[in-house]
């Protein structure tokens, strides 16, 4: 058996001295979650988070995840839908450079790679294909 101070562990709680006889496992994991706890609060002080996303009040959602108006929702579709009818007019081979360039996230390294062609032909045909998409979306819509 181990005697530990309450007041070291729920200073809020208790004010004075408060003195119980634990078992060693509990006293170990007392001591544990007391390091634990100063450790977060050294990480927190050496980031400069004085706040935490942890605390379950919505922070970290509202930060990740705004909330959209209606208006933003229909921008949204319709801006997606003017791409798609402006990549179905441009030729096959620059809207597949175009897709996997700015939608798979593909280098024109890795495009050129696997196609079997220069990355400098690459950029070109996404140069081109992005001029094509502005000039119809400039005369079309």
């Amino acid at each position: 058996m181990t005697e530990i101070n309450l007041r070291e562990y729920y200073p809020d709680y208790y004010r004075t001295d408060y003195r119980i006889m634990v078992s060693d496992e509990v006293a170990e994991i007392m001591l544990e979650y007391k390091r634990y706890e100063e450790a977060y609060r050294r990480r927190i002080y050496y980031h400069k988070a004085h706040y935490s996303l942890d605390c379950n009040d919505g922070i970290e959602y509202e930060a990740l995840f705004l909330s959209v108006s209606p208006e933003e929702v229909y921008e949204q579709k319709a801006t997606a839908e003017q791409i798609s009818i402006a990549m179905d007019k441009i030729p096959e081979k620059q809207a597949r450079r175009i897709y996997a360039y700015y939608f798979l996230d593909l280098t024109m390294e890795m495009i050129a790679e696997r196609e079997g062609v220069s990355s400098a032909a690459v950029g070109e045909s996404i140069r081109r294909g992005l001029r094509n998409m502005e000039i119809f979306l400039r005369k079309f819509l």
